[in-house]
């Protein structure tokens, strides 16, 4: 979708669940794709753990790629591609210690494309009953968008999409 600006937007759902807009019209509110963020949560429970009790670094890099696969869903709606999966993981940088009992926060951006690339920063944010908000991990991660050949094999696709 598009404003008479040109930029590409994407509607919002409030939280009353009604569609609203700004940038293009005063009462809407959209987001442009540059600023969009998906958002996604998991609760650290007991077999998350390591030997110190602490969320395993291993479980955090899933719950980050399952942050980012949500993103490209998102971003890759209405296209002729069948799926993206990840190429690499271009950078992880664990910040804060995570325990059993703390929730964990994804924050999802799609940063730049290519013509079959997707790039992602994940910034993972720690909350506890005392701590709202405390950036535990981020990453960067890149997705390839696939087609799905008739024989059943996969080839890369170009998504045709920008930011």
């Amino acid at each position: 979708m598009a404003c008479s600006s040109g930029k590409k937007v994407f509607p919002r759902v409030s939280q009353r669940g009604l569609f609203s807009i700004s940038n293009c019209l005063s009462y809407f509110n959209f987001i442009t794709m540059d600023s969009f963020i998906t958002r996604y949560s998991q609760l650290v429970m007991p077999q998350d753990a390591n030997v110190l009790g602490t969320l395993f670094g291993g479980q955090m890099v899933s719950w980050m790629d399952i942050s980012a696969s949500k993103a490209v869903h998102r971003f890759l709606k209405d296209t002729n591609v069948n799926a993206a999966l990840t190429r690499a993981i271009d950078a992880i940088e664990f910040k804060e210690t995570v325990f059993v009992g703390d929730w964990v926060n994804f924050e999802a951006k799609i940063i730049d494309t290519g013509k079959s690339s997707i790039v992602i920063q994940i910034d993972a944010y720690r909350e506890t009953k005392h701590i709202e908000k405390t950036l535990a991990c981020t990453a960067k991660f890149t997705f390839v968008s696939v087609r799905k050949l008739k024989e059943g094999s996969y080839t890369k696709m170009n998504h045709n999409k920008s930011l």
